[in-house]
């Protein structure tokens, strides 16, 4: 594993990781934010706003692009921090620790730990929120990973089980006020949902889920971009329950994950949330059979490491 220090797209101070197989980079001079992920070499599967690339300071929230950790359930006032300054970084040979100073108007930090397997194309990634008040404090740890144009969100549905065998239901699913199910980004299959991004889209489209299954895909070209992440049973979930949230407009595509709402102790209490992130090389059409034959497979081949994650 190499971590170097690098410039990009006009930030001076950047770290590099990677394995030989898989490469990101993330910044120390704002966040903390993840900027760049895929194969080493390859195409970055994350969006950056190149308007935004190189700024720092001011009190204006920006998107920048890439991953980032926010709390849920949306406020316009608590959540949109404006994660303009620098974070703070320790490095042990093996994982990376990004630290963001004490938010003014939360007295929330956010940290993140990124691990990079050595010779895997496979990715740890550890969110954690600390609670730096004399209260405690309920939140939801949300994870956001802003994805390239052209990118396609898979998100398995739960296994078909029939009537009267099974009358309860499965999951609730969640819709927003701006969500059109009859726009064609929109895939709606047996075993699969599907989101499209299309550039240039003039209208934005959103939705929720509980994905007890614990995994996602972003395919983008022939890369595929294998999400894991938990699903705590008997937990409470934001947004009318959702550990999975989904976003496109004509920029981006969003894959978001949520942990369990949790009221974190006053002083120094933490909640985490943790990400498995996995690479594989695949080029899938929208076919149900088509991406049972050619994803489901390679999503299952990381069901061992992230037993030992999650």
């Amino acid at each position: 594993m190499n971590l170097e220090r690098v410039s990009y797209k006009g930030w001076e101070n950047c770290l590099k990781l990677g394995n030989g197989k898989v490469e990101l980079v993330v910044t120390t001079d704002v966040g903390p934010r993840i900027l760049l992920f895929g194969f080493a070499g390859g195409q970055n599967l994350f969006k950056n706003y190149e308007e935004q690339m190189g700024r720092t300071g001011g009190d204006q929230w920006r998107l920048y692009g890439g991953h980032r950790l926010w709390h849920a359930p949306e406020d316009a006032t608590r959540t949109y921090w404006p994660d303009n300054g620098p974070v703070s970084h320790a490095w042990d040979g093996t994982t990376l620790k990004l630290t963001q100073p004490v938010e003014v108007t939360t007295g929330l930090v956010k940290e993140l730990e990124i691990t990079i397997l050595e010779t895997e194309p496979a990715v740890k990634i550890l969110h954690r929120m600390i609670n730096n008040n004399l209260w405690d404090v309920e939140l939801a740890p949300w994870a956001a990973t802003v994805l390239n144009q052209g990118g396609r969100l898979i998100i398995p549905q739960e296994p078909y089980r029939p009537h009267p065998e099974y009358l309860l239901p499965a999951r609730p699913l969640v819709l927003w006020h701006y969500t059109d199910m009859s726009d064609p980004r929109w895939t709606w299959g047996k075993k699969y949902i599907q989101l499209r991004q299309e550039p240039g889209a003039s209208t934005k489209q959103k939705l929720g889920l509980i994905n007890t299954l614990e995994w996602a895909v972003c395919t983008l070209g022939e890369d595929l971009f294998i999400k894991r992440y938990p699903y705590q049973r008997g937990a409470t979930y934001a947004d009318m329950g959702c550990n999975t949230e989904i976003f496109t407009n004509g920029d981006m595509v969003e894959l978001e994950t949520l942990g369990p709402l949790t009221k974190i102790p006053a002083a120094g209490g933490s909640v985490e949330h943790t990400e498995g992130w996995y690479l594989a090389r695949a080029r899938v059409g929208e076919d149900e059979a088509e991406v049972e034959a050619k994803v489901l497979p390679l999503v299952l081949a990381t069901d061992n490491l992230w037993e030992e994650w999650r």
